[in-house]
This record gives C-alpha cells, sequence and structure tokens, in this order.
C-alpha cells in the first residue's frame, strides 16, 4: 500500500554527482509529488527534498539507487498506515 513520505538527499560533490541525481530521479518520476532543492547551499554542497507517495519496496529502490552514488547522503521516512 503507498503512503506519503519524504526524502532528503545531500549531496556533496554537486558538479560530479547532480546528473546521477536526477537520472534517478526521473526513473522514480511517477513516486515524486514534489521536489525542492536548493543548489550550492553551502560550497559545492546541494540538498534536494522530496514528497512522495510509495510503497517501502519502491523507497527502498529510491533510496537504494541515490545512496549507492558517491558523495550523496540519503534519509527517509513513511508515514504510518
Amino acid at each position: 500500500m503507498k503512503r506519503l513520505g519524504f526524502v532528503g538527499v545531500i549531496i556533496e560533490e554537486r558538479k560530479m554527482c547532480s546528473g546521477i541525481v536526477n537520472d534517478v530521479l526521473s526513473q522514480f518520476s511517477e513516486l515524486i509529488l514534489a521536489r525542492t532543492g536548493l543548489p550550492n547551499a553551502k560550497g559545492n554542497t546541494s540538498i534536494i527534498t522530496l514528497v512522495i507517495d510509495a510503497t517501502p519496496d519502491e523507497l527502498g529502490a529510491l533510496t537504494g539507487k541515490l545512496g549507492s552514488i558517491q558523495g550523496v547522503s540519503v534519509k527517509s521516512g513513511l508515514a504510518k498506515e
């Protein structure tokens, strides 16, 4: 069952990672309800926040792909059932 949730993404090497991150987000675009980004929030670091509607498995697939990118940190959560 799909639930509302969030994903927080911190990109520490923006120039190196942003294209890869955007490709992954495009692959999972059907889950994303809203996206807010702060490019170059501090130095070479960017922050993206997502509001999603996903199952736990879909969330795990998205965060797993994002978390496997070097220089990217991910935290997420889903609403209770």
